[in-house]
């Protein structure tokens, strides 16, 4: 029992240790903020502009408005939680802790569940901000959205990402000059194959085979089911059950391949306080 309140509070110290970078740094936030809030606003309308660039045909820019919406805030929160835990060893090396984080005496699973948590948790905080900015300016009307199922899509899809960054985390920890910025192949292949301003059904044959491996693509899908059209709760199950899985899958295989990567790490001496 004690070894687990100690696992526990370990586990909370990291995400304590964020919190705090975010204070520390919070004129970046305002920065990543006000980005991420244009972007959202830039993305919407070109939903409002497609009947002037389309020739005057007739197209429902509401709803693609919020097609674009939603898709751009679901993969803002999707890509949050990939860069906070892919980020995990990047955020060692730049505090100069990375050689004492990984020699101490706790457990890999400890270190990445209070790095998770303090992921999903900001990354819900952060969506929902730029959320209700957009939606003020654009005068977006929710009331008919089935927010909780929105979120529970969130929460499910959240896993399969935590598998996926874990894998990619593995990268900035081996390539210590140039790990960091390949991360970005895994957000970069998610987004073209997700359909996250587009239905994967325009794709071409390989690429409509890579979005079915996509959880972000389950998840895209459910949320704009559950938004969109209001799709109650129990009918989203045919997108929550296939993240979960992948989840299921892919969390188990992240911590063993970052396992691997770690031992390797050590033996080669690639634990360097500055990369």
């Amino acid at each position: 029992m004690a070894s687990v309140v100690y696992q526990v509070r370990a586990s909370y110290a990291f995400v304590e240790r964020n919190f705090n970078l975010i204070k520390r740094y919070w004129s970046w936030e305002v920065v990543w903020l006000v980005y991420s809030t244009a972007d959202s606003l830039a993305v919407s309308f070109i939903g409002l502009g497609m009947q002037q660039i389309g020739g005057g045909q007739n197209v429902n820019s509401g709803y693609l408005v919020l097609y674009l919406l939603v898709g751009t805030l679901v993969w803002r929160y999707l890509s949050h939680v990939f860069y906070w835990i892919t980020d995990l060893i990047s955020i060692e090396r730049w505090e100069g802790t990375i050689e004492y984080t990984l020699m101490a005496p706790i457990r890999r699973y400890t270190h990445m569940a209070g790095q998770t948590f303090f992921a999903v948790t900001y990354g819900l905080i952060f969506t929902s901000i730029v959320l209700g900015i957009t939606a003020l300016i654009l005068k977006i009307n929710l009331t008919n959205a089935n927010l909780l199922g929105g979120l529970l899509m969130l929460f499910a899809g959240s896993f399969s990402f935590i598998g996926v960054s874990i894998m990619a985390s593995v990268l900035p920890l081996l390539f210590p000059e140039r790990g960091e910025q390949m991360t970005h192949v895994f957000i970069a292949l998610l987004l073209l194959v997700s359909g996250v301003y587009y239905p994967v059904n325009v794709l071409p044959g390989v690429l409509k085979d890579f979005a079915i491996l996509s959880p972000a693509t389950y998840v895209l899908n459910g949320a704009r089911k559950a938004l969109l059209e209001g799709a109650p709760t129990s009918s989203l199950w045919p997108y929550i059950w296939p993240v979960l899985l992948m989840g299921g899958l892919l969390v188990p295989a992240g911590l063993w391949i970052f396992g691997l990567a770690e031992q390797y790490a050590k033996r080669t001496g690639k634990l360097h306080r500055n990369g």
